[in-house]
């Protein structure tokens, strides 16, 4: 039997459908089984069924698809001074507004001296002038948050927008380190406020999460890991 001449699909099966309503009497009294015809008519549809279309390979996931590894830290603000400063003195906030404490940290230029300042943020200066006796450079970021630097000398004026890594001043070296009243001689005293509030601007440039001990395979403690 040539297939071509057939037509395909449901139209095949209405054709013998239509043949055995007027044959399957004398088919019958000629004792022809009617399960021949049904095993015909199930050879004919799988015969003529379109063949399955290939399943068509996994694509890899672009790489802007692909998540970052869980617990990379990624810094929210870049540091102030290039390359990364050393760190003379910590943060230590006070218990209460009023009481002592260094609300900020003291980083030293490399080298020693003057040394070109850099916004770690985007964000619009709030104050560029003189307190008492040292240049000040504070800079709305936005949020609430403003970073204010000391002693430095800049051009920029109230009002003037800024971009992050961009040079907007200078530590001061003109300072006299002997007098008392100088809060840490040639260096860059960076602070930062939120909502107010002073708090730790490492937090900004450098991972400060808690650190956990994975377990060694043995049960073991085995190396620090930041915490995710």
């Amino acid at each position: 039997m040539n297939s071509r001449s057939l037509p395909a699909g449901p139209s095949v099966i209405a054709c013998f459908v239509r043949a055995h309503r007027q044959t399957g009497a004398s088919a019958l009294r000629r004792g022809r089984p009617v399960r021949s015809l049904v095993a015909i008519l199930v050879l004919l549809v799988t015969t003529l069924a379109p063949p399955a279309e290939p399943a068509l390979p996994a694509v890899p996931p672009a790489a802007h698809d692909v998540p970052a590894a869980s617990g990379t830290f990624v810094p929210e603000w870049s540091w102030p001074l290039e390359p990364v400063p050393e760190v003379l003195r910590p943060f230590d906030g006070p218990a209460q507004r009023w009481a002592r404490g260094h609300r900020g940290v003291d980083l030293s230029p490399a080298p020693a001296g003057s040394a070109p300042v850099l916004s770690p943020a985007d964000g619009v200066v709030s104050f560029a002038g003189t307190v008492v006796d040292r240049g000040v450079l504070s800079i709305d970021h936005g949020g609430g948050r403003i970073s204010s630097f000391e002693p430095v000398t800049t051009d920029l004026a109230r009002g003037s927008p800024v971009r992050r890594g961009q040079l907007v001043a200078t530590v001061d070296v003109t300072v006299d380190v002997t007098d008392r009243r100088v809060h840490c001689g040639r260096c860059l005293h960076w602070g930062v406020r939120v909502d107010g509030d002073y708090v730790d601007p490492l937090m900004f440039v450098m991972d400060r999460r808690p650190s956990v001990l994975l377990p060694l395979p043995d049960g073991r403690t085995g190396a620090a890991a930041p915490f995710a």
